[in-house]
């Protein structure tokens, strides 16, 4: 399959290069790479993505080439007249966000390279496995089946960033020998050092995102014995402090971190629904969850987007979670009955009263 690929890639010149919605860091790592790969190869190739990349990313070399889709008559053109369109990191038409149904739509050979599971059937050609730590790892293995020596500065950076990303920092379950030996690689051949990297991306948030994450983190949670905890972000609270949706980025990584959390989730409200971000630990598995809901992923790294209002998506979501999680006996009927209920003695704790509120406040001055 992979000799198949790079022989597609070789007997065609005009590309289009895309991701899903919000690229993170695996998603856009391995579009820059790609591209730079195939600008090697003196192909004609448009990145293209619904949304631009996050700031914490945006230092990447080459994001200045990237293009933020509008619909505009010239870009519906690329689309069109493109030969081959590669679909990275996603699987669904409904992740590509806007331009979803121009990608779909368009005569070009679509390509998947991707490492998540049930992919939709509109694609001709997939490089796909799920056991592979990143699409990152995917495009690597592209590169060097046709030649290892056109790894430079920039083309190592974005694959060092999508599969560090994507693996946690190498934490993760799927980060394996081999993937330690494609870094070592990446490493040699870029001559690029780690800690600037990381710093960039871990260590930078803007004054707006680090008041977002406290305002956020006040929103804390506890459920089922407090084995799922999760945070909420409201669009007022984003519009208080002025901080952008793509602050949010890790928020969900804090609560999966506190002592005996095996189920973490980020509910961020949206004017058309509730964005959720499920992650966990171990063999608490999410991404069939995840699917109930609409959504899909990985098993420990999932996401949603749930066309209805805040409370009532944290309300399903959490009392779906015994369903797909055991908490074990004692804790299988200690859920949430409604938004913000304790799971011991089925009150409302002040900051959930509180909160619960500031909704009611809010749909009443809208209305």
């Amino acid at each position: 399959m992979i000799h198949q690929l790079v022989s597609l890639f070789l007997d065609h010149d005009r590309f289009v290069v895309t991701t899903h919605t919000r690229p993170d860091g695996d998603a856009l790592g391995s579009q820059l790479a790609l591209g730079h790969f195939l600008r090697k190869l003196g192909k004609e190739v448009h990145l293209i993505n619904t949304d631009a990349p996050p700031y914490n990313l945006s230092w990447m070399p080459g994001t200045d080439a990237v293009e933020v889709f509008d619909g505009a008559l010239r870009q519906l053109e690329i689309l069109a007249g493109a030969e081959v369109i590669v679909v990275l990191d996603t699987n669904t038409e409904e992740r590509l966000g806007k331009m979803g149904a121009a990608v779909r739509s368009s005569p070009a050979v679509k390509v998947l390279i991707d490492h998540h599971p049930t992919p939709e059937s509109w694609f001709d050609l997939q490089y796909r496995r799920e056991s592979a730590s990143s699409t990152g790892e995917l495009v690597y293995e592209l590169i060097v089946a046709h030649d290892p020596g056109l790894i430079d500065a920039a083309l190592a950076t974005a694959l060092y960033v999508a599969i560090m990303t994507d693996t946690g920092s190498f934490r993760y379950s799927s980060t394996t020998a081999e993937v330690h030996r494609i870094v070592a690689d990446l490493l040699e051949r870029g001559g690029i050092e780690p800690a600037p990297i990381h710093a960039a991306i871990f260590d930078t948030r803007s004054v707006e995102g680090l008041r977002l994450l406290s305002r956020t983190l006040d929103t804390l949670s506890l459920r089922y014995g407090g084995q799922l905890g999760y945070l909420v972000v409201p669009q007022r609270t984003l519009r208080e402090i002025g901080a952008d949706v793509q602050e949010t980025e890790g928020f969900v990584n804090y609560v999966l971190s506190i002592e005996g959390v095996r189920v973490a989730l980020l509910f961020i409200e949206t004017e058309r629904g509730t964005k959720v971000s499920f992650r966990s630990k171990g063999d608490a598995y999410v991404h069939e969850w995840a699917q109930h809901f609409g959504g899909g992923g990985h098993r420990n790294a999932s996401g949603a987007f749930v066309r209805k209002g805040l409370e009532e998506t944290i309300r399903e979501v959490v009392d779906a979670a015994p369903r797909f999680i055991d908490f074990g006996p004692e804790t299988a009927t200690a859920g949430c009955g409604a938004a913000g209920r304790a799971p011991d003695d089925g009150v409302l704790s002040p900051e959930d009263e509180a909160y619960l509120a500031s909704l009611l406040d809010l749909k009443s001055r809208n209305a």
